[in-house]
């Protein structure tokens, strides 16, 4: 998802994963899942065959692990700050890991094109310095998306040929 917003004299372009569910939605289908199997290992447990509880336990911990480390994945966000005299780059899940300030007069913007029909192009912001990949994570759609918006505010320095495409 890629989202563009102008403060003053800045753009502020987000790119981020797509969320198929919430946090909030991930616990509610955690408890959907719990209560039946919490009830199956107790009415279980109640019969006698204790050693089920401890099973069932093990189950939604791994289950609650798991969602919860793809909702901390799908935090994973791309910050780029245009400046009228520089490009910020921020990587991070809740806050920015990474950072990159490049000038803005020197950069450029190089695009690679996909390697096959359903990968986006490959978008690298540089200067004379440094080298930024910039949505790397995002499907065909929203990598043009900020194709565009990076086109409209940089030059393309670099524009790779087609030909090298594999289908």
């Amino acid at each position: 998802m890629v989202s563009s917003s102008k403060k003053q004299h800045a753009q502020i372009i987000i790119a981020k994963p797509n969320h198929s569910s919430s946090w909030r939605n991930n616990l509610w289908l955690l408890a959907a899942v719990a209560v039946p199997s919490l009830g199956a290992a107790v009415a279980f447990a109640l019969m006698g065959a204790w050693p089920i509880l401890p099973f069932a336990g093990i189950e939604l911990g791994a289950l609650a692990a798991a969602l919860y480390y793809v909702n901390w994945k799908l935090q994973y966000r791309h910050v780029i700050t245009l400046d009228d005299e520089i490009i910020r780059i921020d990587k991070g899940h809740y806050a920015p890991k990474r950072s990159w300030e490049l000038r803005r007069a020197e950069s450029k913007l190089a695009v690679t094109p996909e390697q096959h029909p359903w990968d986006g192009p490959a978008l690298t912001v540089h200067d004379r310095q440094q080298t930024v990949a910039v949505g790397d994570f995002l499907n065909r759609e929203d990598s043009l998306v900020l194709l565009s918006l990076l086109q409209e505010e940089l030059r393309t320095g670099t524009h790779s040929q087609t030909d090298s495409r594999r289908l």
